[in-house]
């Protein structure tokens, strides 16, 4: 049985759906590790405000849970950057793939997306 990839967003479609294979999985176990973990630091920052902890504190915790969610996202872009762009370069596709990349940075740290494709 072949597993077609799901993406949660419209972007470019990889040419061969039946030999693509998201670049994370090499990571798939620590992602799933640093994900585990950052549940358990939602949970310790909910009993905090529960228990009504001093602010700082609690900022403190959101702060290591931002960067925490940050190192996931960047190990996930490497990833993509170094299979799926990768290979969509060597099939000719590299740049609506380097433009979505572009697109979910510019995103993520907060800058607006620029109107029109950076390629062309």
């Amino acid at each position: 049985m072949t597993e077609t990839p799901s993406r949660a967003t419209a972007g470019p479609e990889p040419s061969s759906a039946d030999t693509f294979r998201h670049s994370y999985t090499k990571d798939r176990a620590q992602l799933l590790r640093r994900l585990s973990r950052m549940e358990g630091q939602v949970r310790g920052i909910s009993r905090m405000i529960e228990r009504g902890d001093y602010c700082v504190d609690i900022l403190q915790q959101t702060a290591a849970l931002r960067a925490a969610v940050d190192a996931v996202s960047v190990l996930v872009l490497e990833d993509h950057v170094q299979g799926c762009v990768r290979t969509a370069a060597l099939s000719g596709e590299a740049d609506k793939y380097v433009d979505e990349v572009i697109d979910v940075v510019r995103r993520t740290i907060g800058r607006p997306i620029r109107s029109g494709s950076r390629s062309g």
